[in-house]
């Protein structure tokens, strides 16, 4: 299977030394897509322009997702039972992904 990363080489997402990974960061994907994700926050909208990211946009700043994502990971830590930490720490992930989406598309504001 073959991926695209923006701005990058096309890369493999077979390699056997990544699966495990890959197959996190596939179910944080259906998460977002197919699960929770789009019946709370999608609207029909695309990822990077749903809620998230108009609100950052707004505020100028990826801190609320941040800040989504760590409290899902403060959550997901208390849950008793594996598959409830693992839909909160799935979350977490999305919420990292909006905020690496936020700083590609914001990069023009800030100096290196």
């Amino acid at each position: 299977m073959s991926g695209y990363s923006e701005g990058g080489p096309v890369y493999e997402l077979n390699d056997p030394n990544y699966q495990r990974l890959y197959g996190v960061l596939e179910r944080a994907h259906d998460q977002a897509a197919r699960g929770k994700g789009v019946e709370r926050h999608a609207n029909g909208q695309r990822f990077e322009d749903q809620p998230m990211q108009i609100i950052s946009g707004l505020l100028d700043t990826d801190g609320g997702m941040a800040f989504q994502a760590i409290k899902k990971i403060q959550e997901s830590r208390r849950l008793p039972d594996l598959e409830r930490r693992v839909v909160e720490l799935l979350g977490a992930i999305n919420y990292i992904a909006g905020m690496i989406i936020y700083e590609e598309s914001h990069s023009f504001n800030q100096t290196e």
